[in-house]
């Protein structure tokens, strides 16, 4: 326990003091998790509704893939997204290869199935009956999604989450498709990887390791008040 409190005796003060390769892990941290987070729902959101509400044929196989894509590698995601962006690649032109761009991307992809496979499973959770009355009283498709995001709100926050703690805590894409530049593309997860590689055992790490415990918790805590809140979106549906 000594050694632990050594440790934790010489990273606290880093934190409290603002160390700048540490405030600069935390911004750079804090900017992949929101983007690629918001990315993977602007773009998964649209799917995991269709999933869940539509009514089309291989809508039960496209849903196995999401729920399959769950257990995507990320080291396989940071390779398949470098092999595109490369200068050979279909999207070399981008050049954004070893960037902070092109984290924004494998981190949206990795975040992606969260937010594809579980709110579809948030939607079909619902009291059975309550879309197909809201259809008999009129719901155009948008009120019909948003009523579902509404009462699955619950759910589909917990996939939102889901989706942020990959993007926090993935290491391997992170270090395959931006370099793990220290002062450019660096996050906290990958920093503390190259710290026990290089450094072993040592303040700074500890002090990464506490920042990033800390972030989690803090987005986490956040989202999860979000999602206990009660009341939501009124609806009205015009009767035909």
């Amino acid at each position: 326990m000594g050694y632990v409190w050594d440790q934790l005796r010489g990273a606290i003060p880093l934190i409290t003091h603002g160390d700048p390769y540490l405030m600069n892990l935390l911004w750079v941290s804090i900017r992949v998790a929101l983007i690629s987070t918001s990315a993977a729902l602007v773009v998964g959101l649209p799917i995991g509704l269709a999933l869940g509400l539509g009514r089309f044929r291989g809508r039960r196989a496209l849903h196995v893939l999401a729920n399959a894509s769950l257990a995507l590698p990320p080291v396989v995601v940071g390779v398949g997204v470098l092999l595109l962006l490369l200068p050979q690649g279909a999207f070399g032109s981008l050049r954004i290869e070893f960037s902070l761009q092109a984290v924004y991307v494998a981190q949206a992809v990795l975040a992606l199935p969260y937010i594809v496979a579980l709110t579809p499973a948030a939607i079909q959770g619902l009291p059975p009956g309550l879309l197909a009355q809201a259809r008999a009283l009129g719901a155009g498709r948008v009120q019909l999604s948003l009523l579902a995001l509404r009462e699955a709100r619950i759910g589909v926050l917990a996939a939102v989450i889901a989706a942020l703690g990959a993007t926090l805590s993935e290491v391997g894409a992170v270090v395959i498709v931006g370099g793990n530049f220290q002062g450019h593309d660096e996050t906290l997860a990958s920093a503390l990887l190259e710290q026990f590689n290089y450094t072993g055992h040592d303040p700074v790490a500890t002090a990464i390791a506490l920042m990033l415990l800390a972030l989690i918790l803090a987005l986490a805590g956040v989202l999860t008040a979000v999602q206990q809140r009660s009341g939501g979106l009124q609806l009205r549906f015009r009767t035909a």
